[in-house]
């Protein structure tokens, strides 16, 4: 190369993902120009990199063949696999070394992109630092793989994850379930794991299979459809782009053109369209997901219940809820108030019956004061007791709010929703005295409302029968949203002007403890140990 400097210069060339075509400019020049070229390989000796590069080598050039001791197999070396492969790194970027320290420029070629799960990165750590380097951007396999399907990775505001196929298979189908769409990387003997994951996620569907990208004995298809025992380490799994599912008029996931579709109430469930039979679109049946979206916004929500909701064509829930959730292109969204949980029950149902994948969301865990007891209920009569159900967990607002104020939930505690909409209050009374006469915690759901102004006071009165007067009570308002407000009165003093709809309440037992910290913080714990004294009372 031109204009020499006092050592050579470090390359890192990414040579494509097969197609020596693909090739790009600068990367041929630099191959063409270099003194030395670097590549890794297998014990047995090739290196796919060189075989892409081949066309652009001129024959006189240094060849330096950087043989990995070990691949997937075990290895005697004291420090296991890692220590034989740490040792290697250090060994062939010292090779290099001394080339770059002889004033000779080196381009270590690099399957891909070089900085993409690729060797070169491992001689890049190692000697960057120590001598001019530059490194050249190759098509990624990815990139490849999209191309040859001939479908959009990703649009708009979707996601994109790239996961190595080496996860444990309970990671992958957590990170595949909630995801818009995916790449499985370094499959081969992985791959069974991959199919299980995905088939976990309800996504193997979906799922495309691409082999040799660009390379003599390319395959693709539907990963479902593809024998285990014949997947090369050169294949990647696919989950593609859901808008992309759109058909050219537009319609969802071509999905039933007439469902109906409420923005300010669910309608009545309707008759069958035409062309259906019993109900289901072509037959097929589609399934309900209650959804638990926590007590707030994405941070409170598992990968499971974000995989179900990006996966649906219709979302079902109360308008505040369905709020929280991102708008996806194809998904039809029928929003209603929050008093008319059956027929909201029966409209999902209905449209699952006419083979659409639906999730119902709900704040919080969708079991507690919830929509599954709802749907289930729906679910439990004709027409719909062939519609799958499945409830998704989240995370409940008494253990959000007592997160925030410390562990006032550490021993064995109750559940009340004070709400006499649905129960009278005499029945209400009767388990707050109960759990009172028990020493229980008290988490306190659906205190107060514009319309229910007195059950506040009336439980404070009545559990001051059975409590200190100085029993801690947490106030956690609106956790995990731009409003929160947690803070912490003594029973006697709780006031039910400070509390809504929006307000859990957490009333402690005689064991609770309400402490300020050396930082000046309120923490309120519950021991996990009762008093020996009291166990028998």
């Amino acid at each position: 190369m031109t204009d020499r400097q006092t050592t050579g210069k470090l390359y890192g060339v990414g040579v494509g993902p097969g197609d020596p075509s693909l090739v790009t400019v600068r990367a041929a020049e630099l191959i063409g120009k270099a003194d030395v070229i670097a590549y890794h390989c297998a014990r047995h000796g090739r290196s796919h990199a060189r075989a892409i590069a081949e066309r652009y080598l001129t024959g006189s050039q240094v060849e330096e063949r950087l043989m990995y001791p070990v691949t997937v197999e075990t290895t005697d070396h004291p420090g296991g696999y890692r220590g034989a492969l740490d040792d290697f790194y250090r060994e062939a970027s010292e090779r290099l070394a001394a080339h770059l320290d002889a004033g000779r420029d080196v381009v270590v070629l690099a399957e891909g992109d070089p900085l993409f799960y690729g060797s070169y990165q491992h001689m890049h750590k190692r000697l960057a630092h120590r001598y001019p380097t530059e490194v050249v951007p190759g098509v990624t396999s990815i990139s490849a793989a999209a191309a040859r399907l001939g479908t959009p990775l990703v649009e708009a505001e979707e996601i994109l994850t790239v996961i190595p196929g080496t996860l444990p298979e309970e990671e992958l189908a957590a990170r595949l379930a909630a995801t818009d769409s995916a790449v499985v990387m370094k499959l081969g003997r992985t791959f069974p794991a991959v199919r299980r994951a995905l088939e976990r996620a309800g996504r193997l569907d979906d799922a495309r299979y691409v082999e040799r990208a660009t390379m003599d004995g390319e395959r693709t298809g539907r990963l479902a459809d593809v024998d285990p025992d014949g997947v090369p380490y050169f294949s990647v799994a696919v989950l593609p782009s859901k808008v992309a599912a759109l058909d050219s008029a537009g319609q969802p996931f071509q999905a039933l053109a007439d469902a109906p579709d409420a923005p300010d109430a669910p309608v009545a469930p309707q008759e069958p369209v035409d062309g259906t039979v019993g109900g289901a679109v072509g037959g097929a049946v589609g399934e309900v997901v209650v959804v638990g979206t926590g007590p707030a916004g994405p941070l409170w929500l598992t990968p499971e219940a974000r995989g179900a909701l990006a996966n649906a064509t219709d979302l079902v829930g109360y308008t505040t809820y369905l709020d929280r959730v991102p708008v996806r292109a194809g998904q039809v969204r029928h929003g209603s108030d929050n008093k008319v949980e059956g027929v909201r029950a029966e409209f999902a149902l209905e449209l699952a019956r006419r083979g659409r994948r639906v999730a119902v969301v709900s704040s919080g865990d969708p079991g507690v004061f919830a929509m599954a007891t709802a749907v289930l209920e729906a679910a439990c009569e004709d027409p719909y007791r062939d519609v799958p159900v499945r409830v998704l967990p989240g995370m409940t607002a008494a253990h959000a709010a007592a997160s925030r104020a410390g562990a006032p939930l550490g021993h064995d505690y109750a559940v009340i929703s004070l709400s006499d909409r649905l129960k009278p209050w005499e029945v209400i009374a009767r388990r707050l005295r109960a759990a009172a006469e028990a020493d229980l915690v008290l988490a306190l759901y659906n205190p107060g409302s514009k319309s229910r102004t007195t059950q506040v006071g009336s439980a404070r009165d009545l559990l001051l029968e059975y409590r200190s007067p100085q029993t801690p009570v947490v106030l956690a308002r609106d956790v995990g949203g731009p409003t929160e407000r947690v803070r912490t009165v003594a029973l006697a003093e709780l006031d039910p002007a400070d509390v809504d709809m929006r307000t859990l309440l957490l009333v402690g037992s005689t064991q609770t403890r309400w402490v300020r910290r050396g930082d000046d913080t309120e923490v309120v714990w519950t021991p996990r140990r009762y008093p020996e004294e009291q166990q028998g009372s």
